[in-house]
């Protein structure tokens, strides 16, 4: 039977791996690249408003400092990535990523028309390490952090992203941002909770943009200031 424009597309796996975190799987539906981790679906090649909200937003926040420097939690699909390779403005990039699977489909693989010229500028530079180690354990600092490896505070793709959201895991965050540095989270929802608990973790300037969406409940950007 010939398949009509109201027949939904099967997503045909490009590729699928057993990562250290569990089992990672890129696949296309239709004209869109999707990437699912442990059956849970993280995110398309459909959009990347919300992206670029994060990283747009994370540098207007700052105090007008020249060149700052960004850390990106999670390559993703590349378009945080790509949005911060293609702003002048910003000074050093760095994405942390620890799904050696991922770095490959943007390495020369399905992902690479999104990410190739942002990998190739010289600012940038890919970490192959888990997040929530690296801020606990880098000497580095940035200007802004940017995190997306999640689909929200109380929606993480692992259990030990959790500790990530907690005052601890913010402490951590802190310690990576220079004084006045800018935290920006990404999140499927609104949460009063997040909020709360950065404002305990001793952010200031706590806010959270919308980012509309075609139905339900808009996307967010949680905003946070370290102090100093």
């Amino acid at each position: 039977m010939t398949a009509t424009h109201d027949d939904p597309v099967e997503p045909v796996v490009l590729d699928r791996r057993e990562g250290p975190y569990g089992e990672v799987v890129l696949r296309r539906s239709g004209e869109l690249l999707q990437i699912i981790a442990n059956g849970c679906f993280l995110m398309d090649t459909s959009d990347g408003r919300s992206e670029r909200l994060l990283v747009d937003a994370a540098r207007d926040a700052l105090d007008g400092r020249p060149a700052p420097e960004v850390l990106i939690g999670g390559l993703g699909v590349g378009f945080s990535l790509a949005h911060a390779a293609a702003d002048p403005r910003w000074g050093r990039i760095a994405v942390v990523e620890r799904e050696p699977a991922v770095v490959d489909w943007h390495r020369g693989g399905p992902l690479a028309g999104i990410s190739a010229d942002a990998l190739a500028d010289p600012r940038t530079r890919v970490v192959e390490a888990d997040l929530v180690t690296y801020v606990n354990e880098t000497s580095d600092t940035f200007d802004a952090l940017c995190l997306d490896i999640d689909n929200g505070p109380g929606w993480t793709v692992t259990e030990g992203n959790d500790s990530l959201y907690t005052p601890d895991g913010l402490a951590a965050c802190a310690r990576v941002l220079r004084p006045g540095g800018v935290l920006a989270t990404w999140s499927a929802q609104p949460s009063p909770e997040f909020e709360g608990t950065l404002r305990n973790a001793g952010f200031r300037q706590v806010r959270t943009e919308e980012v509309p969406v075609a139905r339900g409940v808009p996307d967010v950007v949680h905003l946070a200031v370290r102090p100093g």
